[in-house]
């Protein structure tokens, strides 16, 4: 085992959270769980399997998520790691990790890890989904979560990141329906993201947007870069540039469904939902402000608040 503690939120996950689980026991069995009230058999799946289970109010991922890191039972590990509930770790990644994790420099914080997307059972290779590298093991007290609405990532507070070679496999065992009003969730947090790289609501210190920098910088430089699009316009760019100069068509029909629901529906309904708030409340940043207070119960300059979970 890895002097390592893995930290994963869960809200019925019961399809997901045994597989999940069994992975990560190639490496440790410290494994504590922030469960936002699951109404299904999660938490006894979870504790049945070692896991330590803690239950807190859903308030919004990075919340969620430092509340995790803050009140781990296991905070004398030397690493902790970040895990989805339908996520698990390869074989591979396990040996490579027990490896890497004991002889590492002292001078490294983090390891960033790629990520593999399966959907429909299918994993999607091109698009540019793979590969997609986030950094999920951090020393303890180097990480916390990025407090955004949408796209948090684990920041490092010193340090040097490194990278393993092998994969955590991103497989989501839910139906179509599911997926689709996960997403309309997740547009209303996009939409509060993108506006904030505009009006700036909240303030907040993320990752440092870099185009050569490390997957969260760049991605943070791309994503700014894309809110200065124009509205209606830029879903079409984005999947154009994915499926076609990105070769997402050699992904093959599974690959078409995603590709166009995540590339191309998903980002038309966040400017969809964008064009209805300035419709509201035009384009004063006070006055969208209150629109999103008033219509939808949320502070955009405290983004720490209640909204739906996944």
């Amino acid at each position: 085992m890895v002097d390592l503690s893995v930290i994963i939120l869960t809200h019925n996950e019961s399809k997901h959270i045994e597989r999940c689980i069994r992975s990560l026991q190639q490496i440790t069995n410290k494994i504590f769980i922030v469960d936002s009230y699951s109404t299904d058999d999660t938490v006894e799946i979870a504790q049945k399997l070692g896991a330590v289970v803690t239950q807190h109010k859903w308030v919004s991922y990075a919340f969620q998520f430092n509340y995790g890191i803050a009140h781990t039972p296991f905070a004398d590990t030397e690493w902790s790691m970040r895990m989805d509930a339908d996520e698990y770790i390869t074989p591979e990644l396990a040996q490579e990790i027990k490896q890497t994790l004991p002889h590492a420099a002292e001078q490294v914080s983090g390891y960033h890890v790629k990520r593999r997307v399966m959907f429909m059972d299918k994993w999607i290779k091109r698009g540019g989904y793979y590969p997609i590298w986030l950094l999920r093991v951090w020393r303890q007290g180097k990480g916390t979560c990025e407090e955004l609405w949408m796209d948090e990532h684990i920041k490092l507070s010193g340090g040097i990141s490194k990278t393993f070679e092998h994969d955590i496999v991103d497989h989501n065992l839910n139906n179509l329906t599911w997926w689709t009003q996960k997403h309309n969730n997740y547009a209303i947090r996009e939409v509060i993201d993108l506006l904030n790289i505009k009006y700036n609501f909240g303030n907040k210190e993320t990752v440092t947007p870099n185009f050569f920098g490390t997957q969260e910088q760049k991605t943070r430089f791309l994503k700014i870069k894309y809110a200065n699009f124009p509205l209606f316009t830029r879903p079409f760019i984005y999947f154009v540039y994915r499926y076609i100069f990105k070769l997402g068509f050699l992904d093959g029909k599974k690959g078409l469904i995603w590709h166009f629901l995540q590339g191309f529906w998903y980002r038309f309904l966040v400017d969809a939902k964008i064009y209805e708030v300035y419709r509201a409340a035009g384009t004063n940043k006070e006055a969208i402000i209150e629109h999103f207070r008033t219509e939808y119960g949320k502070d955009l300059e405290k983004p720490n608040q209640s909204v739906p979970v996944q």
